[in-house]
């Protein structure tokens, strides 16, 4: 193996920083948005074109919120879904930092916008542990799309079973099989040494 490319939300990221919570669990008590209008109104009809790069977030979002909540700046609940968003599995760090140092090239291979993206590499710190981000927004397609995996061999310079990917959702995971990737379905409890050792074992033995 090159390249290991690691999903975020589910694998690296589990909500609140606090207690692991859906960051809207609590979005109606702190900005007086209802999750539910919130779901209905912006993310089922905007959040497609959005998370792949057609439409920026913040017009959209804006104009939602004039609807829906007109006391609420659309930059005040990015800030606040960004940050109660955020927290990171210090385990899988510190094991992802480890298969690193054994020249294995991690990338992120996500499906985000461009906004949250950013954040996640600059503010968040990703960008200290990762050589680069992968994400739908950039590339006009969402996993599970074939072009996904597609332009993300192509941007990482690997052939296909090169690659190894971690993704919690099955239909990422089996559409990266399809397109020749090596994958984990990464479930919680999962131990990062123990979950890549059989693909490990396969380039010792080539």
């Amino acid at each position: 193996m090159k390249v290991l490319m690691v999903d975020v939300d589910g694998v690296l990221v589990h909500g609140r920083p606090s207690d692991g919570l859906p960051f809207a669990t609590d979005l109606e008590r702190d900005l007086g948005l209802s999750v539910e209008v919130l779901q209905r109104e912006f993310f089922k009809c905007h959040w497609p074109d959005i998370v792949t790069g057609r439409e920026p977030i913040e017009p959209r979002l804006s104009a939602v919120l004039q609807e829906i909540a007109p006391h609420l700046e659309a930059e005040t609940l990015l800030q606040y879904w960004f940050e109660n968003d955020s927290r990171l599995d210090p385990k899988l760090i510190d094991d992802l930092a480890a298969v690193r140092e054994t020249g294995l090239a991690l990338y992120l291979a996500t499906n985000q916008e461009h906004r949250r993206a950013a954040w996640l590499m600059d503010e968040l710190g990703l960008a200290r542990h990762f050589d680069g981000i992968f994400y739908s927004a950039k590339f006009g397609h969402r996993k599970p799309a074939q072009d996904f995996f597609r332009l993300a061999t192509t941007e990482a310079g690997a052939s296909p079973d090169e690659i190894l990917f971690l993704d919690d959702t099955l239909e990422n995971v089996e559409a990266a099989r399809v397109f020749g990737w090596n994958a984990v379905h990464w479930a919680a409890g999962m131990v990062l040494e123990t979950a890549i050792a059989p693909f490990m074992a396969t380039e010792e033995n080539r």
